[in-house]
Order: C-alpha cells, then structure tokens, then sequence
C-alpha cells in the first residue's frame, strides 16, 4: 500500500475481513497520504447497507464519478462499505460506472465476504484480505491509549480486553473507554461487567458441569449468565464456541459437540427462542456425552 502512495498510481481496492481489523483506517490514510490537506475535496465515503440497492449506484455513485478531479489531483477516490450489501443488480451497475470512470475515478470496496462481491468486480480490483489483529498488536494500542489518557489498566484488565476483542480492535478500544468511565483503574472485573461478558473459566465451568450429566446445575449456571448477567444467548453460544475448542475432550466428541452448536446457532439466528435453543443444547450435552467423561 505504500507504493500506492508513492507512485500515487492507485488501482480499484477491494479489502475484506471481519469488522475492526482497519479496513476503514486504511483506505482513509492511503487518501490523505495521496491528496494531503485536500483530501476531502477528492473523497467519498458510501456506506451500502444504508442503501443497498441500484438507485445508490444510479445516482451518489454516478453524479461524483463524473466529476472532474479537484485541485492538481489526477483522480478521486469513492470508498464503498460493506460492498457485500449491495444487491446483485447494484453491483452488475456498479461494474459499469468502474469501467466508464476509471480514467478519472478509483473506488476502493470494503467488506466482510469477498464471496458475496461478484466476480467481476473481483476481477477489476487489487484484493487485500485482513485477518483479526493479534492479541500484540491489540495489547500494544490499548497501552498506547491508556498511557495518553492517564489511565491504569492491570495486566489481567489487558488480558481481558484482548479476550473480549477478538481481534476487533474497535471492540477493545469501545471495551477500554467504557470502563474508564468508571474510573481511571481498569481491571479484569470492570471489563467483564461493563462488555457483558463471562469469564473464560465460567464458561469452561459451565460446559463441564452440562457435560458431567449435570442438566439442573448447568441450567442454574445459564440462568446467572442470561438473568443476571444479561448476556445474550448469541453472546452464550459464541463464548461456548470459543471454549470448546480449547476443552481437554476427545477430538470426536469435540466435533460432536461443535456440530451441534452450529445448528443451535443456526435456529437462534432464524429466530427461534434463545432459552428454550440453549436449554436443549445443554441437554444434548447432558445426555450424549455424559458416557464421554
């Protein structure tokens, strides 16, 4: 990406991953470092999921396409986000307006599923593919921050921001700012309470005891984490997901297991309800693998 901006010869972008990776920031920056203080006057910023369908494309799309660059700039720039949004019919009119522009105009797309761009867009743009940032790379930012805003975050706060993130840095940094409301010491417990998430350990606590065969104390366990936690069962099912993979089990159990809560899953995104979807995965587990452990 720095040769872009040295060379300021830009193709058509496309850069995919999961949100907070920096997709945004980048395509920002490589727009300020090509156009300097006069950047705004040659940028675009789309959002597709507000607008997803061709008239966004007929129209904001289109009318700044055409217009002449501003100042000694030799092209614009059009960020599109969440690409993968759009409808089939915007993006076949989308490949149109980057082809009829393309002498004066450079889009650079964002999303989440390059799967979902069609191939012909694919094929006109030089593909960036962001992964989830290390937990480093999360820990290095959060100090950074916390050093700026005089802030004292212990090491086991750290470690659960960087479990709390994912890799979202975003996440970690909203994570960072809302327990600094509540003062300016930011541990292990502040961060749990204020993301609404349940330790690692509980979690772990929680599949072992459904696991072991016991139904009614797991059951107990879920209702603290739903009732008077307040997580919700898509938080649930997603922390267990991430704990099964790190449980000391058989790997055939474990793809047994894991199986069954992706289609858990599944139902709760459909829309089924959520306590009676997890009571009954923690049943599964009660009566299919109790024989197991």
């Amino acid at each position: 990406m720095k040769s872009y901006v040295k060379t300021r010869n830009l193709p058509h972008l496309l850069f995919s991953g999961p949100p907070g990776v920096g997709k945004t920031a980048a395509s920002i920056s490589i727009v300020k470092e090509i156009f300097g203080d006069a950047w705004k006057n040659n940028f675009i910023e789309l959002n597709a999921s507000d607008e997803r369908g061709i008239d966004i494309i007929r129209h904001k799309v289109k009318d700044f396409a055409r217009m002449a660059p501003l100042g000694e700039a030799d092209f614009k720039v059009i960020f599109l986000d969440e690409a993968d949004a759009l409808t089939n019919d915007a993006q076949s009119a989308l490949r149109r307006t980057m082809e009829r522009y393309s002498a004066t105009t450079r889009f650079i797309l964002s999303c989440n599923y390059s799967s979902k761009i069609i191939e012909p867009i694919q094929s006109r743009c030089a593909v960036y593919r962001f992964k989830p940032l290390s937990s480093e790379a999360v820990a290095k930012r959060i100090r950074f921050i916390a050093e700026q805003e005089n802030l004292e975050v212990s090491e086991d706060g750290l470690s659960a921001i960087e479990y709390v993130a994912g890799g979202d840095m975003r996440k970690a940094i909203n994570a960072l700012q809302a327990a600094a409301l509540l003062g300016d010491k930011v541990n292990e417990e502040t961060i749990y309470q204020i993301t609404s998430t349940a330790r690692p350990e509980e979690i772990r606590d929680f599949i072992m005891t459904a696991l072991k065969g016991d139904f009614v104390g797991a059951r107990s366990m879920l209702d603290d984490l739903l009732l008077s936690r307040g997580l919700s069962g898509q938080d649930v099912v997603v922390q267990i997901h991430r704990a099964m993979l790190d449980l000391d089990i058989a790997d055939r159990d474990k793809v047994r297991l894991i199986d069954r809560i992706g289609e858990i899953d599944f139902r709760m995104t459909e829309g089924a309800n959520e306590r009676i979807q997890l009571e009954a995965l923690l049943a599964y587990f009660a009566l299919n693998a109790k024989a197991s452990f």
